[in-house]
């Protein structure tokens, strides 16, 4: 009885502590001549973003493998990598979010952990969400989703006017974050001022803009009346955020991630994708088809769509953005000595 039990336990739960599971694979034998680097994340989302990263930098000598922390505890999260730093080594490098430590480098215990260490890796934009989210890839996102490749909207334009739309407010954010004054503006509040409630494909968005910019110089102004004397203080932050690189054409690669892609462009995403499956569908109904040829092609149309946001976490078209190359001029530079360390020790064991 115990063990029919215990069987009926493993089938409910099969990750649970048994001898020997048969239903778990087990991994493959390592039968590479490479040497393993294991490189922790934050989540499981990540896990695909750094392997694409990663994937870049392949090479006769090291291998990465990506995960979240193995401990039995199952923890995630940014402290819990920032907690692993003392055990990070060339062996075992770390990957989080930048958040706004990159750009408060100096200022916080946080940031100089992130900057400094030098066996963690981080996005310099806030998240990898804003990678995903990277202007000039959005066009492919829809035709991978839609299967049309007109071009209805210009995303890198409307992603400018939009960075400097919000500018004013992200200034305030993230200047509240770094005095640690989060009562100033907080992240729900920033949230709700630059969220896009709709988009109006006329004009490549501008009545949108202007809808947004009304929304922002209210909050603005309600925000320098209240704490006029933060004013200064606030105007000498905003040229740290210069020197680090923020302009307003660029404002959406440092702003919260999750706000971004979920409030931002993928409101863009579905409203450009919902014109182009109806260009599509119109295409279709205008042609010679009927009857069941025509709903034949109409179903086959439709199969071949996908979904958006999954296209969109999908998205790996972020190798020109500028910070990314900071990301790989830091990983280069990690190999060049990882590499020349195992060359040594190979002459040294010779």
């Amino acid at each position: 009885m115990a063990y029919n039990f215990t069987k009926t336990l493993n089938r409910l739960n099969p990750f649970g502590k048994t001898d020997h599971n048969p239903g778990i694979p087990t991994p493959l034998p390592d039968t590479s001549d490479k040497h393993l680097v294991k490189v922790y994340v934050e989540g499981y989302e990540d896990v695909a973003f750094w392997r694409a990263i990663f994937d870049h930098f392949r090479n006769p000598y090291i291998r990465f493998e990506i995960s979240v922390p193995d401990r039995g505890d199952l923890p995630k999260g940014k402290k819990v990598i920032l907690s692993m730093i003392p055990q990070s080594s060339e062996d075992m490098v770390l990957c989080v979010d930048s958040d706004f430590d990159y750009l408060f480098e100096g200022t916080t215990e946080t940031a100089h952990l992130v900057n400094d260490s030098p066996f963690l890796f981080h996005t310099y934009a806030y998240a990898t969400e804003n990678y995903l989210c990277y202007a000039p890839s959005l066009h492919n996102v829809c035709v991978k989703a839609t299967k049309n490749d007109t071009r209805i909207f210009d995303f890198v334009h409307f992603m400018e006017g939009y960075s400097r739309t919000i500018y004013p407010l992200f200034v305030w954010y993230a200047f509240s974050a770094q005095m640690e004054h989060h009562h100033i503006f907080p992240l729900a509040d920033f949230k709700a001022a630059v969220r896009l409630g709709y988009l109006d494909l006329t004009n490549n968005g501008d009545n949108t803009l202007l809808w947004l910019g009304r929304n922002v110089a209210r909050r603005e102004r309600m925000l320098r009346e209240k704490n006029p004397k933060l004013i200064q203080p606030m105007e000498r932050f905003e040229q740290l955020l210069a020197a680090r690189g923020v302009t307003p054409e660029t404002t959406y690669l440092y702003m919260h991630g999750h706000t971004l892609m979920d409030n931002v462009v993928m409101v863009c995403l579905e409203n450009v994708c919902d014109k182009l499956k109806e260009m599509s569908i119109a295409r279709i109904h205008a042609s010679d088809k009927t009857g069941v040829a025509l709903k034949n092609e109409l179903a086959n149309y439709k199969n071949a769509t996908r979904s958006i946001r999954d296209v969109l976490l999908d998205n790996e078209n972020y190798t020109d953005c500028p910070l990314y190359k900071l990301v790989k001029k830091d990983i280069e530079e990690y190999l060049a000595r990882a590499i020349q360390k195992l060359q040594t020790q190979g002459t040294d064991e010779k």
